[in-house]
């Protein structure tokens, strides 16, 4: 199993554990641009909070194609931060709970007008990213959601909208069948059953790779889509 994908929804520590992961097994790490990293160049200056459905839609399809692009180039095996189904869960869930969900969001059922054409488009999406996932990916390895939400003002969503998506995103997976195992605790305790897991010995010691992935995800650019100088292609 060498194409893995480390799942979970918004402040799980999908990054911190994918990159720690891939320096303790060896393979190579890949992943796509935020949507913050992706919006100067897709629509110069603007905001996130200020997208509306259509163009975070746009942001959802740059993601994804990015994804695919990095995953085709590493055909011998990869460990993903996240995966195709991140990005269609986040829109669907997005579309019963509103495009910036907030700490009163609530889940609207038996969807009308605007909101049930987007929940065709969102299932439309969905059935493009789910053979994507059954072609890509080895096993999931999923983190439970153990920790608060992140107040860091790069996460326009609730406690809730977490719960939600956490939960589809498990229910899709294993729906489709795919190898999906949940791995909690600290980061070196996720290592070690990542690494039971997948059969594989460590090429490092796991603190070591502890400490390397958290000063690689310190030195990450956190700057507000506007003020950032370093906008990516795409």
């Amino acid at each position: 199993m060498n194409k893995v994908a480390v799942s979970g929804t918004y402040s799980t520590g999908k990054t911190l554990t994918s990159l720690a992961l891939s320096l303790v097994s060896g393979i190579p790490r890949t992943h796509a641009a935020t949507m913050r990293q992706i919006l100067p160049n897709a629509f110069p200056g603007k905001r996130l909070e200020e997208c509306q459905d259509l163009e975070l839609l746009q942001l959802g399809i740059i993601r994804y194609s990015q994804r695919f692009a990095h995953e085709r180039s590493l055909p011998d095996g990869f460990i993903s931060d996240g995966s195709s189904l991140h990005e269609w869960v986040y829109g669907k869930v997005r579309v019963h709970m509103g495009i910036h969900p907030q700490s009163d969001s609530e889940y609207s059922e038996g969807l009308t007008g605007r909101e049930a054409f987007f929940e065709q488009v969102m299932d439309a999406l969905g059935s493009v990213v789910k053979r994507h996932a059954l072609r890509s990916y080895d096993l999931f390895l999923h983190l439970p959601i153990e920790f608060p939400l992140v107040e860091d003002g790069h996460r326009p969503v609730s406690e809730r909208f977490r719960e939600i998506s956490d939960r589809l995103l498990r229910d899709t997976i294993e729906q489709l069948n795919l190898p999906i195992q949940v791995i909690s605790g600290s980061v070196s305790e996720r290592l070690e059953q990542a690494l039971s897991i997948l059969g594989r010995r460590p090429v490092m010691p796991v603190t070591t790779a502890v400490e390397q992935a958290t000063r690689e995800l310190a030195s990450f650019n956190t700057a507000d889509e506007l003020s950032s100088q370093a906008a990516l292609p795409y």
